[in-house]
């Protein structure tokens, strides 16, 4: 039921538009592993689904063709002299299942749609056919297909050169819940948390829906992921190696990839990533690359343009990959609980910390009040050997102004020591001298309580509160 759906706003008035469009629709819903397509679907659809069906983690075209057949007989299609033998079968036998329907608009959930597509089994060709021969010239489809291999989506749907070119009507990425979104969720599952706390599973768990409904309210944070990903028979314990397994058909280049990545906070350039993975230049690097970029694992950014290095630069963002290596792939840390407070905890939560700042970049800007201007995000860094400093956010404003941002994730409030204060300045006089800038700068700090009392306070010209990256 619609009212199930947690958060999700958007992507509800979206689907009630197409629901509501009188034409027949083909929507694509791509997204990272786990994080709810299936669910936000088959909620929101629950009354008008005349057909659901998934493929098989299975590259044996029969089976797939067996299972696809055997959930039409199960939903109402009447059997058949002779089973279907190929795709172009198979998508006949639908177009009988959903004219048998007397519903005003037929919704058919075609889910893990990757998997169907076997070699040489002539899947897409087949799925090719139905659409353009039959379901796009009726007013009454709407053919909605989900997978979370979205390299495969990319190629072989949205940017099809076929019979599928701009076909699709629409296109949904799933993103992962916000901090608002999570919390919400853990407040449905019974869970009464302090911010801090609701922040420390984002952190650990990225907002994955999934993830975030296997946690136990009787327990408190910490006790959950010791269950769920130290203890050796959690059910997150294996969940790394068989997330990338299920992507990527090829997936040890890929886990290479992003372990190198996560060694480096500020992320590594195409050759240092060639140089750390011994992987071999060429077209394959840029796939795997891409293909890791379009499933939401990395990103790939410049340095602000006053910068003297313009290489493009690869980080990863999937908080489940990074704690992952921080702690589960050393095999060597006890239990979660033992770590709290430790050096080695607060090490992963700043750095942490500050890529749940980029993924609440509007909940920022409407903290500063800029919410409508138009704005740039840039990381800077200065390669000076004596004067080398990095600036993790750079928010270049279309009012003339830039903010400096530093993330400081605490326990309690933040006190501004005269040391940091000297180092906030250096940072802004090397920023200024490099970039020759000529806008206003506002020193930004974003922090989980905000500032404590102190003299120095003053060095800082906004705070934006944890509380304020919820709303």
């Amino acid at each position: 039921m619609r009212e199930n759906i947690i958060g999700r706003e958007e992507e509800k008035r979206l689907l009630g538009d197409i629901f509501a469009s009188g034409r027949s629709e083909f929507v694509a819903v791509c997204g990272r592993r786990r994080v709810g397509k299936t669910f936000l679907i088959k909620e929101f659809f629950e009354q008008e689904l005349v057909f659901q069906t998934a493929g098989l983690a299975d590259e044996n075209s029969r089976r797939q063709i067996k299972s696809f057949y055997d959930d039409m007989l199960e939903q109402g299609l009447p059997r058949q002299a002779e089973p279907p033998r190929d795709w172009i079968d198979i998508f006949s036998l639908l177009r009988q299942l959903i004219k048998l329907s007397d519903r005003q608009r037929k919704v058919v959930l075609l889910d893990e749609l990757p998997w169907m597509d076997t070699p040489r089994s002539g899947f897409v060709s087949s799925l090719e056919h139905f659409w353009n021969a039959w379901a796009s010239s009726r007013r009454d489809v709407i053919l909605i297909v989900c997978g979370s291999a979205t390299s495969w989506m990319m190629d072989k749907l949205i940017n099809n050169h076929g019979g599928l070119h701009n076909r699709l009507t629409h296109r949904i990425f799933l993103q992962p819940f916000t901090l608002r979104e999570t919390e919400a969720m853990l407040q449905r599952k019974g869970f009464t948390l302090s911010r801090y706390d609701v922040c420390i599973c984002y952190m650990v768990m990225g907002g994955i829906p999934y993830y975030l409904d296997l946690l136990d309210a009787r327990l408190s944070v910490a006790q959950n992921i010791d269950n769920l990903m130290f203890r050796p028979n959690g059910q997150l314990a294996g969940e790394f190696h068989n997330l990338y397994a299920a992507l990527f058909r090829n997936s040890t280049d890929y886990v290479n990839i992003v372990e190198a990545l996560s060694k480096r906070k500020e992320g590594l350039t195409r050759g240092e990533i060639i140089r750390a993975t011994g992987l071999s230049s060429g077209n394959g690097i840029t796939t795997t690359l891409r293909n890791l970029e379009a499933c939401g694992f990395i990103r790939h950014y410049h340095h602000f343009h006053g910068s003297r290095d313009e290489a493009v630069i690869y980080q990863l963002t999937d908080f489940f990959s990074l704690f992952h290596f921080h702690f589960l792939a050393k095999g060597k840390v006890g239990s979660w609980m033992a770590l709290q407070g430790t050096a080695a905890f607060f090490a992963w939560a700043g750095l942490t910390f500050e890529l749940v700042a980029w993924h609440h970049l509007q909940q920022i800007k409407d903290a500063l009040g800029i919410g409508g201007v138009r704005t740039e995000e840039f990381v800077w860094r200065c390669t000076d050997a004596e004067r080398g400093a990095q600036i993790d956010l750079v928010v270049d404003r279309a009012d003339q102004t830039i903010n400096i941002c530093e993330m400081k994730f605490c326990q309690d409030t933040f006190t501004i020591s005269a040391d940091y204060e000297a180092n906030l300045r250096h940072k802004l006089s090397l920023f200024a001298e490099y970039t020759r800038m000529r806008k206003s700068l506002q020193l930004t700090l974003v922090t989980t309580y905000g500032l404590g009392t102190g003299s120095h306070r003053g060095a800082v010209s906004n705070v934006v509160t944890l509380d304020e990256l919820f709303t």
